[in-house]
């Protein structure tokens, strides 16, 4: 049969590759590490579990409106005013089943066939698929250590094109843990409409960064960006499937119509559980895994680099290490393969996230407890030593 050439260009996810590689061998009895999902190995914090059963018990399981119940889209506002100081109005949060939701919805609002939009390499992966679905250009620009792993003004300008129509960001970022400051978002904010276009920032790690103060909110730069963030990772809610978007007030009747159309709305049990996750309770407990992924951070980084790894500095957010392997393999997709199906240990190749340098890099996640992380340099040691 024929299918659509769109489909034919998009790559393949690495990362859930070798998440179901790593199932299918635990299944068959092995114990794996798993280092390769951007899964907090947290349970989800009592309060919301308790949330969605008090919802489940008031029967609370039909639809809701598209754009999220009123009482979350005004707790989001609510957050964004006590932790960044921003007032963003309650009507331009939109709830998602997730930020991969949230992500999709804002470039099929911003992208023509044929327009290019600017993606950091590396970057997560999906981003660049999104691009493609569209009939659109992802626009690749390579950023290494001397950048932080970032897009900047003055490479935004260097590699803008007459089909660029935008930049996306992300803060922290996915797989480098990097973190840039308000004075860079608004540097880039102001190259980004210099040429007419639009900023994407992706947030979905804020919450998890070990710098000395926290990072800033694009929406403390401007309101006419677009601010993608999750119920995933900080809150801990990988599996409940909930995100939102927030947009300017002009893109609020689109991307109404289009969550109507697309989705009709996100999960009610899990929006209604998310409703908990910023009690003063839950964000102390969220709060505390934080912490405990620094103390994770701050064995794993120099844990990897006495066994010839080279890391650029400690990842300031997020909980990956983007891991240079150029002196140990010349192949990081083989490198990764027998980590796992030889020492049962999971990591993502570098050829995930981009082209540029990827082959060289290899992408561990901090996600599990400290002594399984233990475990894991022991089995890489025996395995470079094999």
């Amino acid at each position: 049969m024929q299918t659509a050439e769109r489909t034919r260009q998009l790559t393949s996810f690495k990362v859930v590759d070798f998440l179901e590689a790593a199932k299918r061998l635990e299944a068959a009895g092995r114990d794996i590490i798993h280092m390769e999902i951007g899964e907090p190995r947290f349970a989800t914090a009592t309060p919301i579990v308790e949330a969605a059963r008090l919802a489940l018990d008031q029967g609370k399981t039909g639809y809701t409106p598209s754009c999220g119940i009123p009482e979350l889209r005004l707790a989001i506002s609510d957050y964004y005013r006590q932790r960044y100081g921003v007032a963003v109005d309650s009507e331009r949060v939109i709830v998602t089943t997730g930020s991969s939701a949230a992500l999709g919805m804002v470039f099929e609002l911003l992208l023509n066939p044929g327009d290019g939009f600017l993606l950091a390499d590396p970057g997560y992966p999906c981003n660049a698929n999104f691009v493609r679905r569209l009939d659109a250009e992802p626009q690749l620009v390579p950023v290494g250590p001397e950048h932080n792993y970032q897009l900047t003004a003055e490479l935004v300008n260097r590699h803008w094109q007459a089909n660029t129509v935008g930049a996306m960001i992300a803060t922290p970022s996915n797989p480098t843990g990097s973190v840039i400051d308000r004075d860079q978002i608004s540097g880039l904010y102001r190259a980004v409409t210099s040429q007419g276009g639009t900023l994407v920032v992706d947030e979905i790690y804020h919450g998890l960064t070990y710098t000395a103060a926290p990072p800033s909110s694009a929406l403390e730069v401007a309101e006419d960006v677009l601010v993608v963030n999750s119920f995933s990772k900080y809150f801990g809610m990988t599996g409940w499937r909930l995100g939102w978007v927030v947009v300017p007030e002009a893109f609020v009747d689109l991307i109404t119509v289009m969550v109507q159309n697309f989705y009709i709305a996100s999960p009610t049990l899990s929006q209604y559980a998310a409703l908990a996750a910023f009690q003063p309770e839950t964000l102390s407990i969220l709060d505390g895994r934080c912490a405990e992924f620094q103390k994770r951070r701050d064995y794993l980084v120099p844990a990897l680099q006495q066994l010839g790894f080279a890391v650029a500095g400690l990842p300031e957010g997020a909980f990956y290490v983007y891991a240079d392997v150029s002196a140990l393999t010349d192949n990081c997709e083989d490198f990764c393969w027998r980590l796992l199906n030889e020492h049962g240990v999971a990591c993502t190749p570098g050829t995930d996230f981009g082209q540029y340098r990827a082959s060289q890099h290899v992408r561990f996640a901090y996600t599990e407890p400290l002594p399984r992380l233990q475990l894991a340099v022991q089995r890489i040691e025996r395995a470079l030593q094999s």
